[in-house]
């Protein structure tokens, strides 16, 4: 199978590019920088395209079964107002559609939509000053996935850490048990990775944490 993955050059997009590779998947890196990608493997292909740009992301969807969007913002984009997440999953959608690409795996975050409801009263108020606009925008960006008619699955990680790969994480799928916790950019990506050719998330909006 092939694998598009948006936001491949850094954060859980590189560790998924590296862990979808271990697992026996071409992989497709596309990214602003992916030409300095550190990982060599001859069923990577780096390429430099804009998520924003339809063009490039329709010619990085020819032949793909599976998309994988991971993308992210820096510190100093926070406190600006955010449309990136939005913007790139309307270029996407379409991209898919004209593609006949069925599959979409997406990354958001704890606090994204109905999950904002599960933040804590003590949470609430700095979560709104520092991530308030970004997640706005991730909100908007999992309405426009859930209206579309793609195989979706949105998975929203708690607090992310550089921690190692443990395999021992929660997957909680109801509302009732959503809360925040910690948990590694690299068990994010095995979830990610998991769900290449597991349906047991499809349509739903996991949040995973330790």
């Amino acid at each position: 199978m092939r694998v598009l993955i948006i936001g491949a050059s850094k954060g859980i997009g590189l560790e998924t590019t590296r862990q979808a590779l271990d697992a026996g998947y071409h992989v497709r890196a596309l990214a602003r920088s992916a030409t300095a990608i550190a990982v060599s493997n001859p069923s990577l292909k780096k390429m430099p395209g804009d998520a924003l740009k339809l063009e490039d992301v329709e010619a990085a969807l020819v032949g793909v079964d599976v998309v994988i969007q991971t993308l992210g913002v820096g510190l100093g984009d926070l406190f600006r107002p955010v449309h990136l997440f939005s913007d790139a999953t309307r270029v996407l959608i379409a991209a898919m559609r004209s593609q006949g690409v069925k599959r979409l795996i997406c990354v958001t975050g704890f606090g994204a939509g109905e999950s904002r409801a599960s933040i804590s009263c003590l949470q609430r108020l700095p979560f709104q000053i520092v991530f308030g606009r970004a997640y706005e925008d991730k909100s908007l960006q999992e309405n426009l996935i859930k209206q579309s008619d793609l195989g979706w699955t949105i998975a929203r990680p708690g607090v992310l850490t550089s921690g190692p790969r443990t395999g021992r994480y929660r997957i909680l799928s109801e509302a009732s048990q959503w809360r925040n916790g910690i948990i590694s950019r690299a068990d994010v990506a095995e979830f990610l990775v998991r769900q290449i050719e597991d349906q047991a998330y499809i349509r739903k909006t996991p949040v995973l944490i330790n």
